[in-house]
């Protein structure tokens, strides 16, 4: 095999690995992975699995990374196609909501328990989550601003307060869908977002 044909396999088969860790953690916290489960779990030798992270903590901080790259591509990715603008940020919402509904990952946002594992916890881990959670929090922001910059949304919204309010009621909806097995609370924070946003909405809009 050729050196291409090396990287491009080992590249395939990290890939492989962080899925499966990703779904494993959202489910189980990054605390249920380990080297030996994945490797006995995809049947790949322990040595192998080691090679592409080394210790647990990297192995950690690779599963939170592809995590991110999974939200870009279901939530980030859909919303920056449209116009900015109010529009944009529905479809921001609504692709998040989505995400969450599906679900994507077996245990609902990947983000949504491993904050709770690692908000008291200072490190590396920790660090990456708040890391991208700055940034969701951010993207949520410039949309808005984008929004009421085009008159969309009332120039006296306070828009980090509003992104603040959109967050939980979309994190806590799907949160209490998932314990309590019950999809109408989906629509409850559906519902909720839609008053949040009607209410600094400018007319005709």
């Amino acid at each position: 095999m050729s050196t291409d044909g090396r990287v491009l396999k080992g590249e395939r088969t990290r890939a492989v690995i962080l899925g499966r860790a990703a779904h494993i953690a959202s489910a189980e916290g990054l605390e249920g992975l380990s080297i030996g489960r994945l490797a006995t779990e995809l049947r790949i030798s322990k040595s192998g699995v080691f090679t592409h992270f080394g210790s647990k903590e990297e192995l950690q901080l690779a599963t939170v990374a592809k995590a991110v790259e999974v939200f870009r591509e279901h939530v980030v990715e859909p919303a920056l196609v449209v116009p900015e603008g109010l529009g944009r940020v529905r479809a921001l919402l609504e692709a998040w909501q989505r995400y969450q509904r599906q679900p994507v990952f077996p245990g609902g946002c990947f983000f949504h328990s491993t904050m709770a594992e690692f908000d008291a916890r200072p490190g590396r881990v920790r660090d990456a989550i708040a890391a991208s959670q700055r940034d969701w929090r951010a993207l949520l922001e410039r949309c808005l601003r984008e929004a009421r910059d085009r008159g969309e949304i009332d120039a006296s919204a306070d828009v980090p307060q509003l992104a603040f309010e959109l967050d939980a009621v979309c994190r806590t909806g799907a949160a209490h869908a998932l314990l309590h097995d019950d999809p109408s609370l989906y629509d409850r924070a559906t519902r909720a977002v839609a008053s949040l946003l009607a209410a600094v909405t400018t007319a005709g809009h």
